[in-house]
């Protein structure tokens, strides 16, 4: 079967246009699958949903990717990678541990907020099973709490966190604040922009941690 095997009548609503090449097909399978897993759930959905999608055929989703498992892997994967790299180039050009935070929490919330789908996996399916969430702990999500941390303890020493709180805890409260905001923002029939949460994130955080 080539990829021109689907008929212009059998196109899914929103299906992904596909770039020459093979990091176009790759990037099409990738959007595809954040579709598709966002709108049927990753345990619902088939490599056949995905490349329905992408506008390919079944196997040459195959060609790029071994497995879905392999495919959610990769969107985390990327994910994170993007989001890592973007935090370090923007805390880079601040010095103020609260005003890093501050970026922190903006960033996450931006970048999910941006793209509803990806924030669907993220909250929902990424977390579908224990054995996901293992090997996703493992990975990026261990750098970027490493990041908060590390913010943290910078704040401890310039004298700005209280010393009694251990960094790493610290820096788990404050994902979680942030994880919660997404997951409430994606559930809520209330139509908000979620951004703004980074402010009243920090409030809490804030109030909590620095020294009077």
């Amino acid at each position: 079967m080539s990829d021109h095997s689907f008929s212009m009548n059998q196109k899914p609503k929103n299906m992904i246009g596909v770039r020459p090449g093979a990091t176009g097909k790759r990037e099409a399978i990738h959007r595809a699958a954040i579709a598709v897993f966002a709108e049927k759930g990753f345990f619902n959905s088939k490599v056949s949903d995905i490349a329905k999608q992408a506008g390919i055929a079944d196997g040459t989703v195959y060609l790029y990717f071994k497995s879905k498992d392999e495919i959610l892997r990769s969107i985390f994967d990327r994910a994170m990678d993007e989001f890592i790299g973007e935090g370090r180039k923007e805390l880079a050009k601040l010095s103020d541990p609260t005003e890093k935070l501050r970026r922190i929490a903006e960033l996450h919330l931006e970048k999910l907020s941006e793209d509803r789908d990806l924030a669907v996996v993220f909250q929902v399916e990424l977390r579908g099973s224990t054995k996901f969430m293992q090997v996703f702990s493992a990975s990026g999500f261990r750098d970027y709490l490493e990041i908060i941390r590390k913010t943290f303890e910078e704040g401890q020493r310039d004298g700005v966190f209280r010393t009694d709180i251990k960094p790493v805890v610290a820096a788990k409260i404050f994902y979680g604040a942030l994880d919660e905001m997404v997951t409430n923002w994606i559930l809520s029939p209330k139509n908000y922009p979620l951004r703004p949460m980074a402010d009243e994130v920090l409030k809490v955080f804030i109030h909590g941690t620095a020294i009077k």
